[in-house]
């Protein structure tokens, strides 16, 4: 009977998977990906399959073997033939055992090597995708990918595949056995089988609904108490006062999806029960009949005991076929998901003739550049979580996936060991400009160069490793301060470390971290104050020692002190290599050798700052509204750090 309950939870499972999937199609191509998939298994899966095919076949061999018991030992009392007998039985039942365990043993590999495949493919192309994917993508529906949908996908080769294969074997077997020895008595169970498939169907379209309908909860419940989980988000529920507010609504969530749980038990006690009625019920049937034909001399007594055991074996595989193309629906429809993220293009794509960059300082050069973000498609689409429609925000076009261009032929040299300051106001355009530099796009059009390359024809890797950026929030993965440090050169030494500290002004606040170097920084860094965090990102700059640095005001976050120190440590390690600096205060920009006006995607003014002073025009308005010193009164008090009392100023 242990057979019997694994083919019932199999029925289940088909009943409570969303009919809705029926009217799935899968083309061709899918097929044929699936199927190259699978190809590395093949071998495994030919042998896990006629695992499953032996399985099924014992699974009909042990009750003919206890009816030739009672018919060849018992009632002629034989006791040789029992003891052979059961002998045999006792060897099927080990075997059986046996092939349960390499059955599951190929199953298991086959499924975990397939989820490492798919897993690993998906994590290295989401890897490779450009910032505006993460910019709209859920990060929750990104992981649902790499785990749900890539482990239903496995099943198609593992469960499901077993499922089929078992319940056609165990049908055709079965089914065979019994028409060949009494027809009659197959016909008599079949008659009772609208009493177990009516109410199972009934039953399995509520249990589907529930089913979808308890994953939309539980996923709801989970993302509430991610962001809430979220350093940010309990910072800001503890300033805004409103905890029990928040206990209220998370008890009222976690109160539906106790009572659909509970609906859904119900559901599932009322199928097995159905299932078990109706089997009694067969039982019943069979033994009626079947006695009554034993009597007549049409059946021996040993036979209507196994023909009974057969015949409570077919409802099992009779309504999970019924339900296979579900079931198989199901699976195929989580490949689709996960080759929908795999056939997201990438559009930085490296060039087959990719060259080095050059060696020694390099210059940059922005050549008439333009640049429209791109727009995203459908694909996307399905990992925001939302459904976006032409009067979305995203969809419009002054956002940043919309039509309109966010540079127009910007045309900007900057010489080996000069720096650059980009100026303007929020959203001209001065981050964009960065972004391009360090390659995180690639202009629509014109070129940019380093050293002479276009960047489209250079190695990613080479770009990487020759340009540093730190951004005016600095991000740090909950690790410590070491495995921080070591992201930029992980080859790194002790001293390397410790010098690279002491140049950002941090060594002495590392050093009194409770264990120093080794001091978890928490959830994006939030155990270091801004200014903390900032110059620690400094540091693994230095580390990196790039010789092109793009700094998105990196010392925004620092007091006046810690920037006068910063700044001097950025000239002695960065002297000989360019430096593209997004500037909001007047003491950056007039240490710069060239500075470049930003307004609505165009640069409008190249200079010195005297130079530009001198020449009037939108340089001198911003000087005078933006870029001036703030008077003695509003500057930070000396060893005050303003990223401890304000928030840091908005990024452009």
């Amino acid at each position: 009977m242990s057979g019997h309950g694994a083919v019932s939870w199999t029925t289940l499972r088909s009943f409570s998977r969303d009919p809705s999937v029926r009217r799935t199609g899968v083309d061709r191509a899918t097929w044929g990906r699936i199927a190259g998939l699978a190809r590395p298994y093949r071998g495994q899966l030919a042998a896990f399959l006629g695992l499953v095919v032996l399985s099924s076949a014992a699974a009909v061999a042990t009750p003919l073997l206890l009816g030739a018991i009672i018919d060849r030992g018992v009632v002629p009392g034989d006791r040789g033939v029992v003891v052979a007998l059961a002998g045999v039985v006792a060897v099927l039942a080990l075997v059986e055992g046996g092939i349960t365990l390499a059955q599951r043993w190929y199953s298991s590999r086959i499924g975990e090597g397939l989820i490492y495949d798919l897993r690993t493919s998906v994590f290295a192309h989401v890897q490779r995708q450009p910032v505006s994917f993460f910019t709209r993508a859920q990060t929750g529906a990104l992981v649902t990918r790499l785990n749900t949908d890539v482990a239903g996908a496995q099943q198609a080769f593992t469960s499901t595949l077993q499922s089929v294969v078992s319940n056609v074997v165990l049908l055709v077997l079965a089914g065979g056995v019994v028409l060949s020895r009494a027809p009659v008595l197959l016909l008599a169970a079949l008659v009772l089988l609208p009493l177990f498939w009516i109410p199972a169907r009934r039953v399995g379209r509520r249990l589907s609904g529930l089913t979808r309908r308890s994953m939309e909860l539980n996923a709801d419940l989970g993302n509430r108490m991610t962001e809430r989980f979220n350093v940010s988000g309990a910072l800001l529920v503890t300033l805004f006062g409103r905890p029990e507010e928040e206990d209220a609504q998370f008890r009222e969530r976690a109160d539906r999806v106790r009572r659909i749980g509970t609906s859904i038990a119900m559901s599932n006690r009322v199928f097995f029960t159905a299932l078990t009625t109706v089997t009694a019920l067969a039982a019943a049937l069979v033994y009626g009949v079947g006695g009554l034909l034993a009597i007549g001399g049409q059946l021996e007594v040993g036979e209507v005991v196994a023909l009974a055991a057969l015949m409570t074996r077919l409802y099992g595989p009779i309504t999970s076929l019924a339900n296979v193309r579900v079931d198989v629906m199901s699976a195929l429809v989580s490949f689709e998901r996960v080759f929908e993220v795999l056939d997201l293009p990438s559009p930085l794509v490296e060039a087959p003739d990719a060259a080095e960059l050059p060696a020694g300082p390099l210059d940059v050069h922005l050549d008439g550049v333009g640049f429209t973000y791109p727009r995203t498609g459908d694909g996307l689409r399905s990992l925001e979580g939302v459904t976006a429609d032409a009067t979305s925000p995203a969809s419009s076009p002054t956002s940043a996936t919309g039509s309109e261009p966010a540079l127009t032929g910007v045309d900007v040299h900057v010489a080996p060991g000069q720096v650059l300051a980009l100026v303007g106001r929020s959203g001209a355009g001065k981050t964009t400009i960065t972004a391009l530099v360090a390659r995180l796009y690639d202009p629509t059009e014109g070129a940019v160069r380093i050293g002479g390359v276009d960047l489209r024809d250079a190695r990613l890797a080479s770009v990487h490793d020759r340009v540093g950026v730190v951004t005016q929030d600095a991000h740090m993965f909950h690790d410590t301060v070491r495995a921080n440090l070591l992201y930029a050169r992980p080859e790194a030494s002790e001293a390397d470390l410790v010098a690279a500290l002491e140049d950002a002004q941090v060594l002495d606040v590392v050093r009194d971290l409770p264990e120093g170097l080794d001091t978890v920084v928490g959830d994006r860094g939030h155990r270091l104050s801004g200014g903390e965090k900032q110059r620690v990102a400094l540091a693994r700059l230095l580390l990196k020692a790039p010789d092109v640095v793009v700094l998105d005001e990196a010392t925004a976050h620092l007091d006046s002190r810690s920037e006068a120190a910063v700044q001097l440590a950025l000239e002695r390690a960065l002297e000989g290599r360019t430096s593209i600096v997004i500037a909001h205060r007047l003491s950056t920009v007039r240490s710069a050798d060239l500075i470049a006006v930003v307004d609505d995607g165009r640069v409008v003014q190249t200079g010195t700052h005297e130079e530009l002073l001198a020449q009037g025009g939108p340089y001198a308005v911003l000087h005078r509204t933006q870029l001036a010193d703030p008077p003695a009164a509003a500057r930070p008090a000396p060893g005050g750090d303003p990223a401890d009392r304000a928030p840091a100023p908005a990024s452009s």
